[in-house]
């Protein structure tokens, strides 16, 4: 055979078909779904309705500064490192995370503090001077959360709960580390400081939880974090976000944005495309939906479609609460104020129960301020500070007409950090914007305006929460906090994790 008749023969071989997955959203678990898929052979295409990508994480950047929208702590770099290296490619030769010590500053109402960190003889001394006599409370409670966290993320966080039974066999062991009592009520099982109590037990609030009723299986984040440290990336969260981005697109992977997928498209019961609210289709072998989950089966599938996820059963499920998020800058620096604080009110269990009840809108308020120049001052203006400041608050359950309780609400959160940490912060204003739950609702289609997805009580994990493959609709895989394991940096990119224990391998689709 000549090499033009070679040629020739080569150029009539068949094409192999490359399946096709489409992403709904580019929040963490979109991205890191997205990532995944093209790893494992998928053609993928990301669709983003905002103009940016990132969701929760989105970046706001105005007069010099530079926000992160979202989430600011990094708790398992290691999850973000898999990513890449599923690439091929070192994260750090994108991205450069920077260790926080101290993780965090915790300052209680009466004045007094606790900084947090990793290192287990500074922990403990801070214990020693917070709480005298809790020690050897605080060094059990350690062991407990340990074990917590060796089951509960270990051994659970990336595997699917598709079946009942899947349940049924680790419900021994999370009964026997006492995960049907609330994160509150087991702290306390060990510590009489109340202060040292809300210390240890207030990270459920992180992921949209009450600490007096989140199952106690999320102590496991304290053993997190001092198994991994608390991470910040230079330039801001918003650089993960790029450089996932990245990834996709070196894997050959496409994001488009605008893009608002207006119904998920199911034939014979399996998902098959997508349809945008321009009317364009767009099919694909399956369909990963990083949209919140009550949005994705409440308003993207068709009843008809639906057995399980009902509009009732949607309805009924109990949504964590919302956020109010004030980011600012000051044309001075606070070089006193470390990179995170919590600043605890006058009350706390009192506040919560209002705030998850969603009553009407307190007068007092807990708050988690951001000051990320303390590690990164370029995202600044030369001789200025970044902050945001979050307050937890009711969703949109709540009759809070935000319109016009925003402003006021601000001034207050305002007032009450120049009262504290930041003296002068009036005059030292110098640009300002804020993030309701309206805004939660508008931009990401929340739920009742839940920043976090369902609440994560008992009822309402692992198998009880809506399933990473979908119950109703083949094909069709949902990641994100909406799924299991639930909210946060961690839980999103594990749910993305899941993906390679449900979702067949591209080359299972083309034979």
């Amino acid at each position: 055979m000549s090499g033009h008749d070679a040629s020739l023969h080569r150029a009539a071989r068949p094409v192999r078909r490359q399946p096709h997955a489409v992403v709904i959203g580019s929040g963490f678990g979109g991205l890191a779904a997205a990532i995944r898929l093209g790893a494992r052979g998928y053609r993928v295409t990301v669709l983003e309705r905002l103009e940016q990508s990132g969701g929760r994480a989105r970046v706001h950047r105005q007069d010099g500064f530079t926000f992160d929208a979202g989430p600011t702590i990094v708790t398992a770099p290691h999850l973000f490192a898999e990513l890449w290296a599923l690439c091929g490619r070192d994260m750090a030769a994108d991205v450069d995370l920077r260790p926080i010590d101290p993780f965090y500053r915790i300052r209680f109402h009466d004045g007094s503090t606790i900084d947090c960190s990793g290192d287990p003889a500074r922990m403990r001394a801070e214990v020693d001077r917070l709480a005298p006599g809790d020690g050897p409370g605080y060094e059990r409670f350690l062991a407990h959360a340990e074990a917590m966290f060796r089951v509960g993320f270990e051994k659970l966080g990336d595997v699917p709960f598709d079946r009942a039974a899947d349940m049924a066999r680790v419900l021994p062991e999370l009964v026997r580390l006492g995960g049907w009592r609330s994160v509150h009520a087991l702290v306390s099982s060990y510590i009489k400081d109340e202060r040292l109590r809300i210390a240890l037990g207030f990270h459920p609030l992180f992921i949209g939880g009450n600490p007096f009723t989140a199952t106690a299986v999320l102590v496991l984040v304290s053993a997190l974090e001092r198994r991994w440290g608390v991470h910040f990336a230079m330039g801001g969260t918003g650089r993960l976000v790029s450089g996932l981005v990245g990834l996709i697109e070196r894997q050959g992977g496409r994001i488009r944005h605008g893009a608002e997928v207006d119904r998920i498209l199911v034939e014979n019961g399996r998902a098959c495309g997508v349809r945008l609210a321009g009317g364009e289709t767009i099919p694909a072998d399956i369909v990963v939906s990083n949209a919140d989950a009550a949005a994705t089966y409440r308003q993207l599938l068709p009843a008809a479609a639906r057995r399980r996820w009902t509009d009732r059963k949607v309805g009924r499920m109990r949504q964590s609460m919302s956020l109010f998020v004030w980011y600012f800058g000051t044309d001075r620096t606070y070089p006193e104020v470390p990179h995170h604080t919590i600043l605890l009110g006058p009350r706390y269990r009192d506040l919560l129960a209002e705030i998850f009840g969603a009553r009407a809108l307190p007068a007092d308020f807990s708050l988690y301020l951001h000051r990320p120049t303390a590690t990164d001052p370029s995202l600044a203006p030369p001789g200025c500070d970044a902050f945001y400041v979050l307050a937890p608050v009711a969703n949109l359950d709540a009759p809070i007409d935000w319109t016009r309780a925003a402003e006021p609400y601000r001034q207050a959160i305002a007032a009450e950090l120049e009262r504290t940490v930041l003296p002068g912060l009036g005059a030292a204003l110098v640009t300002s914007r804020v993030t309701t739950p309206l805004d939660f609702a508008a931009d990401f289609l929340a739920e009742k305006g839940a920043a976090f997805g369902p609440e994560p009580v008992l009822t309402q994990c692992a198998w009880f929460r809506p399933h990473n493959r979908s119950e109703d609709v083949d094909g069709l895989y949902l990641v994100g906090a909406g799924t299991h394991p639930g909210a946060g940096l961690p839980g999103v990119l594990s749910s993305a994790r899941i993906l390679d224990r449900v979702v067949p391998h591209a080359d299972a689709l083309v034979r």
